[in-house]
């Protein structure tokens, strides 16, 4: 089923949190970045990009989900895909850890660059917790309701599918997946990649080798991390 247009909500996500749209937190939400764009501030990730993460990794084809915060605030770095940047922009920190780990925990060489599309198109839902941002300002669209639309997508994937892998790092994103059954699915946790916390438990997680091991014993093909 192909979409009418680009930053429209893939049709298998629809059918399962496109009721969201009609609540009143999403017109709220909606207001409110009618209201920002007319105050005349700049949007990140641009609207054809705010759903890309589920654009990418429609709902029946989601084998890991890696919980990101915030898109990026910087300019031309944030694309709809947590912790990815597109092609041509310098690797942020938490990026350029989450690259040392895979290289340690799996052998393998990582290139410089930082579009995590391959990844999203093999089945990892790269999901903000919020998915819009005003430029140069960290955290300015959370509690406008972003947060409740992405826990109905989790909450969908939790009950409707079964022997995923949930990925939380950091303690907003361990928070936000309080919800999901331990039994069905297979959780990992550590700190945040971030420079500030990498060091205590980031580095030495092997949780790229854990996801594909989970995967091979579930009978699925292991993710290609490499980029």
């Amino acid at each position: 089923m192909p979409q009418e247009k680009a930053g429209q909500l893939h049709p298998s996500w629809q059918a399962v949190i496109g009721e969201e749209f009609d609540k009143p937190y999403m017109q709220s939400l909606r207001a409110f970045l009618k209201q920002e764009k007319e105050a005349g501030k700049a949007i990140f990730p641009p609207s054809p990009l705010i759903f890309n993460a589920f654009n990418h990794t429609p709902f029946d084809k989601v084998r890991v989900v890696i919980i990101g915060q915030d898109p990026y605030h910087g300019i031309g770095q944030a694309h709809g895909l947590s912790f990815s940047v597109p092609e041509g922009v310098a690797l942020p920190p938490s990026l350029m850890n989450i690259y040392k780990e895979i290289e340690a925990d799996l052998g393998i060489k990582m290139s410089r660059k930082g579009d995590l599309t391959s990844w999203a198109n093999q089945g990892v839902l790269l999901l903000n917790a919020t998915l819009t941002v005003a430029m140069a300002n960290a955290g300015s669209h959370q509690k406008r309701g972003w947060e409740t639309f992405t826990d109905a997508a989790i909450a969908a994937l939790n009950t409707q599918r079964e022997g995923l892998v949930f990925v939380l790092w950091g303690s907003y994103a361990q928070k936000k997946g309080e919800m999901i059954d331990y039994k069905k699915h297979l959780v990992l946790k550590s700190t945040h990649p971030s420079p500030l916390s990498a060091h205590r438990g980031f580095f030495g997680n092997h949780q790229f080798s854990k996801i594909n091991e989970y995967l091979i014993k579930h009978g699925q093909t292991p993710i290609e991390w490499q980029i």
